[in-house]
């Protein structure tokens, strides 16, 4: 039996912190008012993750909820929260969206990420989708994912990370943890045909 990490999504018991893994893809999240209220949102890539992406919220205490886009696409999105304006904070620099220096990208926000912006690259890797809209965030991205363990390598044509390789797939996978209810096992990191378990 495998020790689990301490870095691993079931390390510890789920908080809002872990949101930060819906704005390493192409979550977004915005200040209201004075500033003491924020929203964060996300435009799925895959609409079938949805009911999945939000049951994660909401193991979280965030509550998100699904909207059509004007374009016809599916995004979740949260109510104006004062609970989410530390989130806020730490994420955003003079307006645009900015990852925390220094920030620890661990298993659980990793886990939001690849819930709402992974899959397989059919090539034995997994691609997570960064943000186009916010190209100051991948460096930083790549560079929290390198201190985590899983050195990506970056994909241009489409704005994603990939990571490949048998140990950085191997570590993924231990960080993820278990695919989540609503997702097939084909859609989630593997490590030679398994699923993290």
């Amino acid at each position: 039996m495998s020790q689990l990490s301490l870095f691993s999504a079931e390390a510890r018991p789920p908080s809002p912190a872990d949101l930060a893994g819906l704005l390493c893809g192409p979550g977004q999240i915005v200040r209201f008012g004075a500033g003491d209220q924020a929203r964060l949102s996300i435009e799925l890539p895959d609409p079938a993750r949805a009911a999945a992406v939000v049951a994660a919220c909401a193991a979280t205490g965030i509550a998100m909820r699904a909207v059509r886009t004007d374009s016809g696409a599916t995004a979740l999105r949260t109510a104006f929260r004062c609970d989410l304006v530390t989130l806020a904070a730490a994420w955003t620099e003079g307006g645009a969206k900015a990852v925390p220096r220094g920030w620890q990208l661990d298993g659980a926000a990793l886990r939001l990420w690849a819930l709402a912006a992974g899959r397989p690259d059919e090539r034995g890797g997994y691609l997570l989708e960064l943000d186009p809209d916010s190209p100051g965030t991948h460096d930083a991205l790549i560079a929290a994912a390198t201190r985590a363990g899983i050195p990506p390598a970056r994909v241009e044509e489409r704005a994603a990370l990939r990571i490949s390789g048998a140990r950085r797939v191997r570590r993924l996978v231990e960080l993820v943890g278990p695919a989540p209810e609503r997702i097939t096992g084909t859609d989630w990191p593997r490590y030679w045909g398994r699923n993290a378990s």
